[in-house]
């Protein structure tokens, strides 16, 4: 089982994609091909975006199931709109909560949340806490389209984040977007753990696909392959951290 360097030896890799247009025919049949090609070998975890008021749940349920056959599954939160991630209004944490026991409703067992538009704060931490999921929201970047203040958690590497009551949760910070892995042909990976993500809709780029594609099967010849629930099942970090501490 894979853990940090303090622990035992190993450089890991997993692989993730925010699925933020999952009824999308065109976006859902690429995703789909790419996540059955597993490229570099890996099996992609879904980071699915729930159903909107007014999409088709059935469809969207049909869709889900069949990417946790593939891989690991997980919650990924948009709270305005399909089209508009971060939260600009109501209750951010009691959002993530709903859908949440929604998947469980469903039958659908995610394992990891990531906050759409890379947004966090510490009541949805905790509500990610409740649900039992890990989460990897921080990222070890800080996205250029964030403002300045924007609530964002930014880590280098795998860490507890503490929260109240002695409650924690583990963080399995983003590392590479395509752009990142694809100069990383280039030179070495240094950290421990690579974790590379994109998004659905990168793959109607043929540019973007294309270098995702090769960046991945690239990746898979320079880390030991292994997926996020894998990872989080071995994963025992040294670093616990506050979140405060983790905010950028």
């Amino acid at each position: 089982m894979p853990h940090t360097e303090h622990i035992l030896h190993g450089r890991y890799a997993v692989v993730s994609c925010h699925v933020e247009r999952p009824l999308d025919d065109d976006v859902w049949s690429r995703f789909n091909a790419l996540q059955e090609r597993r490229p570099g070998g890996f099996a992609i975890a879904a980071l699915m975006r729930p159903p909107a008021e007014g999409e088709n749940e059935e469809r969207w349920l049909e869709r889900a199931q069949e990417a946790q056959a593939r891989g690991p599954f997980g919650l990924h939160t948009h709270w305005t709109a399909p089209d508009h991630a971060r939260p600009t209004g109501g209750d951010p944490a009691a959002l993530v909560r709903e859908q949440g026991r929604r998947l469980d409703s469903l039958g659908l067992r995610a394992t990891f949340f990531c906050g759409g538009g890379w947004y966090m704060d510490e009541k949805v931490l905790a509500a990610v806490a409740d649900l039992g999921y890990a989460d990897c929201t921080a990222t070890a970047f800080r996205p250029g389209y964030l403002e300045p203040g924007a609530p964002h958690l930014q880590l280098e590497e795998p860490a507890w984040i503490e929260l109240a009551a002695g409650r924690r949760v583990l963080e399995v910070p983003t590392t590479h977007s395509i752009g990142m892995l694809a100069r990383g042909l280039l030179g070495p990976f240094r950290r421990q753990i690579v974790h590379a993500y994109f998004h659905d809709t990168d793959l109607l780029d043929r540019g973007r696909a294309a270098a995702l594609r090769i960046g991945l099967s690239f990746l898979g010849l320079k880390r030991t392959v292994t997926d996020l629930d894998e990872l989080q099942r071995g994963l025992r970090p040294e670093k616990t951290t506050s979140f405060a501490n983790s905010r950028a």
